[in-house]
């Protein structure tokens, strides 16, 4: 009895497994292809010479015929499952040619790109895609829009009952080709072209090898008169913020108008092949966004020209604190809307042409090289722009402030992404790199107020009368227009010597340039006074003749020869 309920309990086993085995190997099947009882059955039997055996073989086919005008055969790597087999030999053709139109104007595809072997298993040796060594059979060829929708144009793997699979495309993907065509189909100056300029020349057609540069030719012209019509509009317009903003837009508006009537060719006049569509859509997408960019950056360059003459022309830290703040500010404005729009430009261009996913696949899986390269070749230019960034939020320099920097009076006329500009009081232009200007100890005399002491030091006599001195000092500053704050005018003794004192001058200026204006002013009028008045006060050199002190009655008996100096005495200045 054992023996027999073994024997048993091994068929059942034999028998699961069995059946388990025969699930797996249907279920690889249908991971494989799609299996179906029949394929377009209404069309006549493929030409020997089709391959449909891979993904690469059936579209490089599909192309090929069409380009030879077989619609044919082409027709055969088309699933037409969808439509009654009467209507298979009519409508598939028809189909055909719509389709290759749609792919040669809608999306440029790369043959190369595409699987090469009979499962379309995607082969990864580094083994970072998680679908690496599957099997596919079902493939997207393309991604194309029309009346605000998208649609797929996919490759998918059939087999029917014992033949060979094959790679056709979807009923899915041929059911919206009609509406597709009416968006990518020919365009109204395409029909008119006689065949024979419809022979390819490389990666274009000879027709678009003449019509490319006359399209450039007319959009070119556009330009022109836009540049000239704004440029007339700008001499029109009243003097002032108006005429500058409309000279300054002319290149951007022009470009923007350029791309507009582009676009409005492309859609509506000529068409051309997914190559150069494609090409002309990044170009245009990319000097729309670069003309609207520039259009806001000159309208904040007219707002500082504004400023700046609301400042009376020169930028120096004479003006009020706040309004220097505020040319700052645009000025940091101004750098912001180029990053933005720099970043704004670049996204908007990946995102319409649909580069994000290969784009971002590319970049993390390189983004140790790129870090590197950055790192070398961009690390001055980064610098600069993040202590440009820094100079912005934290500000310990504005348009206008006075700096001593490097030995040299400066005013800041201009802090820009990579360099700041500085006036001397000569007139001189100093272009400073940002990450060299913040990494060096500077002095801004303009950080809180303008207003600065002066001293003036003159070297005198021992018996110069300090009081006189005082009363004079203060007569000449207050007569200075540049000197400020008269009560805090003052005079000291801050040195002296055997033979003479150091007298010095305190004054209060409004700032630094006038206080140095009216120092040598009043330094001047002191001299003068001195001169035409007490020269007995200017210091002399004090020759010894006698050791004895005459004032007593001493008569020397032996003493140094005349004219002999003493060893303690010299000149004090």
């Amino acid at each position: 009895m054992n023996k027999y309920m073994t024997w048993g309990l091994l068929a059942v086993a034999l028998l699961f497994s069995s059946l388990c085995m025969a699930q797996t190997s249907e279920d690889d099947k249908e991971m494989r292809w799609f299996s179906i009882d029949s394929l377009n059955t209404g069309l006549d039997t493929p030409p020997e010479t089709l391959d449909r055996l891979t993904p690469r073989d059936s579209v490089r086919g599909f192309l090929e015929l069409t380009k030879q005008r077989n619609f044919s055969a082409a027709a055969h790597l088309l699933n037409l499952s969808d439509l009654p087999p009467a209507e298979q030999r009519e409508k598939g053709p028809e189909l055909a040619r719509q389709l290759a139109a749609v792919l040669r104007r809608g999306e440029w595809i790369d043959t190369s790109d595409l699987p090469a072997r009979k499962d379309a298993v995607i082969e990864d040796p580094a083994g970072q895609n998680p679908q690496a060594g599957q099997p596919r059979r079902n493939l997207q060829i393309a991604s194309l829009s029309a009346e605000g929708q998208a649609y797929d144009i996919r490759l998918a793997r059939y087999r029917v009952g014992d033949e060979d699979a094959v790679w056709l495309f979807t009923p899915d993907s041929l059911a919206p080709v009609p509406v597709l065509y009416e968006e990518y189909g020919p365009s109204w100056l395409e029909k008119r072209i006689p065949q024979r300029f419809k022979s390819t020349f490389g990666m274009l057609q000879i027709w678009e090898w003449i019509a490319i540069p006359v399209f450039l030719l007319v959009t070119g012209l556009v330009g022109w008169l836009v540049i000239r019509l704004v440029g007339l509009s700008a001499r029109w317009l009243p003097s002032g913020s108006p005429s500058i903003f409309a000279s300054q837009i002319k290149v951007p508006m022009a470009l923007v108008v350029m791309t507009i009537v582009a676009q409005i060719l492309l859609n509506y006049v000529v068409s051309f092949s997914a190559v150069a569509t494609t090409s002309f859509r990044i170009l245009l997408i990319a000097i729309t966004a670069w003309g609207v960019g520039m259009i806001a950056l000159r309208f904040v360059d007219v707002l500082l020209i504004k400023v700046q003459r609301r400042l009376v022309g020169e930028i120096d830290d004479t003006k009020p604190r706040d309004e220097r703040h505020l040319l700052t500010t645009l000025q940091a404005l101004r750098r912001g809307i180029i990053l933005v729009t720099i970043v704004a430009v670049a996204i908007y261009i990946l995102s319409q042409i649909e580069l994000f996913e290969t784009l971002g696949l590319t970049l993390l899986a390189s983004a140790s090289i790129l870090t590197v390269l950055l790192g070398i070749a961009g690390q001055a230019v980064l610098g600069n722009i993040l202590s440009s960034l820094q100079i912005s939020l934290a500000k310990p320099i504005r348009i206008g402030d006075l700096v001593i920097f490097e030995n040299q009076w400066c005013y800041v006329e201009g802090i820009f992404y990579t360099f700041i500009r500085l006036r001397t009081w000569d007139e001189r232009r100093l272009i400073v790199p940002v990450q060299y200007f913040t990494s060096k100890p500077f002095e801004n005399l303009s950080v809180k107020t303008a207003k600065m002491y002066r001293m003036i030091e003159l070297a005198l006599h021992l018996n110069a009368d300090v009081e006189c001195l005082r009363e004079k000092f203060k007569a000449f500053a207050e007569a200075e227009k540049n000197v400020i704050e008269h009560h805090k005018l003052c005079c000291y003794v801050t040195a002296q010597s055997a033979a003479a004192q150091t007298v010095s001058f305190y004054l209060m200026t409004s700032e630094p340039f006038a206080g140095w204006e009216a120092e040598m002013n009043v330094r001047e009028k002191l001299l003068g006074f001195i001169r035409d008045n007490h020269p007995e006060w200017w210091p002399r050199e004090v020759v010894v003749t006698s050791q004895h002190d005459i004032t007593g009655g001493e008569r020397p008996t032996n003493g140094p020869a005349p004219g002999a100096a003493h060893p303690g005495a010299g000149d004090s200045t």
